[in-house]
Formats: structure tokens, C-alpha cells, sequence
């Protein structure tokens, strides 16, 4: 299929599984209230233009729960007979329903709600379950035992965390390991102006631990696009004070998007693509996490696959215009 031969394939830390280079993310658009019709092209589109990796939690939505069962249907009509092209994975950790159980990082939690996902998106398994973020109020040998019993149970085949620091990371891989389920992935915050990763050195302990790196947010929720150079739209994330404030978009700000647009242009690039490439210079980070809301915008953002990677003197200018 034409769709293996443009997307590249990278093997996930020292794992034997290969993820595309880029994955995307249901965290919005798919919802109770979003267009079906939109969700079945973005995915099939997405698929269609080598994307395997499809990338889900518990509570995505709104409503909470909606994304997964949206997908779910997917799965059951436009990506029928694919399964076992595709990389589906989904978290738990984050509210998802009341009293004590819908929460967090216990036992109980983390197994009732990767029952009730498995159930919403019709599915036997799920290729990685995560958690979500660090619990501080329950033992870490009490999740990731959890985690590694999901996998022992058959109803994941691989388990990651998301949002660990570097130490929690550390720690975390070596309870995996010394239960047999060794930490595949995780999944981090990262682009030019969220740059806390660095300072901690989770880079470093996924390399010491084994584990790839999944970056979300690349594009900062859209601001590191072509969206804000001239405003705020008024169809913008920002605009409806969702994810991206308003106050975030200064004239400062507007002035350093205006200069890193001037460079990727000078480069033959967009920002977005700008942007990117820029977040996969460190062959540490496996993947990039992508949404959209078009078709159109998928396609646009995916071109970044086609351009040459950024030089060493690139990387200098664009931190000088940090």
C-alpha cells in the first residue's frame, strides 16, 4: 500500500515496535457534539497518509468517555479489517467519573477504567495503556504493578506513563522491568516554548531506561502556526478562551511568531512545519502526537515529512530567536 511508503517508521526506544513518525491525537474533535462525518475523514485520511498510530484516553471528549466511543465506531465501519495495522492506545489517570475510584493512579482505578474504554471502543486490547500523570497519594509499585498485571491479562500489549518527571521515570521503569513489562513509551509536553523536559533531563533517563518519547502539544495548541500572525481568529482555540488564552498572544509574542515565521520561510518551511521539525531533531523523541480539525490541515501539517531536516546552524538561529 502507497500508505507504508511515505510515512516513516521508527522503533520505539530499544522495544522491537515501530511507530510512525507521527500519531494522531483524538483529544479534541471528536466529542459528543462534533461532526461524525468530519471524524471518519480525518481518520481514514490520516490512515490513508501512513499514520498508524492513533492515540486516546479515558476521559477525551466532551463528554468524557465520547472520543473513544466515537472511535470505536470508526474502527467498526471505515477502519474495518485494519486492527492489526493500527496502534491504539488510551490512558487512565485523570477524572473520568465521581467518588474516589474515577481518579488517579490506584489498582482499582486504573483496571475499571481500562474495562470501561476497552468496552466504549469495542476492542479486546489495546496496543498501549498508559498512565496518565503520577499519583502522589498511591504507591508507584501499586500502578505500575496494576500496569504490568493489565499486560499480563492480555488486555494491553504494552504500557506507558505520561507526564512522569525524570527521577518518577527512572523509578518507574525499574518496577516495570523488575515485573517483566518493560516501560515502552512516554508521552511529554514539548515545543519551542515549553521547553521544562530539558532542564529535567527526561530525554536522558528514555534513554537510560530504554523507553521512546512521545511528544504532545507541538505546536503549542496552534500557536506555532500560521493562525496568530495577523490576530487572534475568531474560530481560534484562543479566541474561545478554551486550551490558549487569549492574554498568551502579546505583542511580544506576535513579534517572535512574526521572526521564527520569517525563518521557516526563509528555510522553504511553514512555522508549523518549522515547528516540527524541530521538536524530532533528538532521535530520542520517537514520535510527534498531531490533531486536527480538517482534513486540509492534516495534509498541510504532514508536509514536514517531505522537507530536510534542520541543520546544526538552523538550530542555532532558531534559538537565538527564542
Amino acid at each position: 500500500m502507497d500508505r507504508y511508503e511515505t510515512m516513516p517508521y521508527v522503533r520505539c526506544g530499544r522495544s522491537g515496535l515501530r511507530l510512525s513518525r507521527v500519531a494522531f491525537g483524538l483529544w479534541h474533535n471528536f466529542g459528543t457534539y462534533d461532526d461524525r462525518a468530519n471524524m471518519a475523514r480525518l481518520v481514514t485520511r490520516a490512515f490513508d497518509l501512513g499514520i498508524t498510530h492513533f492515540d486516546l484516553a479515558n476521559n477525551y471528549g466532551p463528554e468524557p468517555g465520547s472520543a473513544e466511543e466515537n472511535f470505536g465506531r470508526l474502527l467498526d465501519s471505515e477502519l474495518k479489517g485494519h486492527r492489526d495495522e493500527l496502534i491504539v492506545t488510551t490512558k487512565a489517570g485523570h477524572l473520568m467519573w465521581p467518588g474516589p475510584y474515577g481518579d488517579w493512579g490506584s489498582r482499582k482505578s486504573l483496571i475499571a477504567s481500562l474495562d470501561q474504554s476497552l468496552r466504549r471502543m469495542k476492542l479486546d486490547y489495546v496496543d498501549i495503556f498508559y498512565s496518565h500523570r503520577p499519583d502522589p497519594e498511591t504507591p508507584l509499585e501499586e500502578t505500575m504493578g496494576a500496569l504490568s498485571d493489565i499486560v499480563r491479562s492480555g488486555k494491553a500489549l504494552y504500557v506507558g506513563i505520561s507526564k512522569y518527571s525524570a527521577a518518577q521515570t527512572r523509578e518507574a521503569a525499574a518496577i516495570l522491568k523488575r515485573n517483566g513489562t518493560p516501560l515502552l513509551i512516554h508521552q511529554f509536553r514539548y515545543n519551542m516554548f515549553t521547553r521544562g523536559i530539558e532542564k529535567d533531563g527526561l530525554l536522558d533517563a528514555l534513554e537510560e531506561t530504554g523507553a521512546g518519547g512521545i511528544c504532545f502539544s507541538p505546536l503549542a495548541q496552534g500557536l506555532l502556526s500560521s493562525r496568530y500572525l495577523d490576530g487572534v481568529p475568531a474560530d481560534s482555540r484562543a479566541a474561545k478562551n478554551a486550551f490558549l488564552k487569549t492574554d498568551t498572544i502579546t505583542p511580544e509574542m506576535r513579534a517572535k511568531l512574526a521572526r521564527l515565521n520569517d525563518f521557516a520561510v526563509s528555510r522553504g518551511l511553514t512555522l508549523a512545519e518549522l515547528a516540527l521539525k524541530w521538536v524530532l531533531r533528538d532521535r530520542r523523541v520517537t514520535s510527534v502526537l498531531m490533531g486536527a480539525s480538517r482534513v486540509s490541515q492534516l495534509e498541510e501539517n504532514l508536509g514536514f515529512l517531505q522537507k530536510p531536516d534542520l541543520g546544526s546552524s538552523d538550530l542555532e538561529g532558531i534559538e537565538g530567536l527564542l
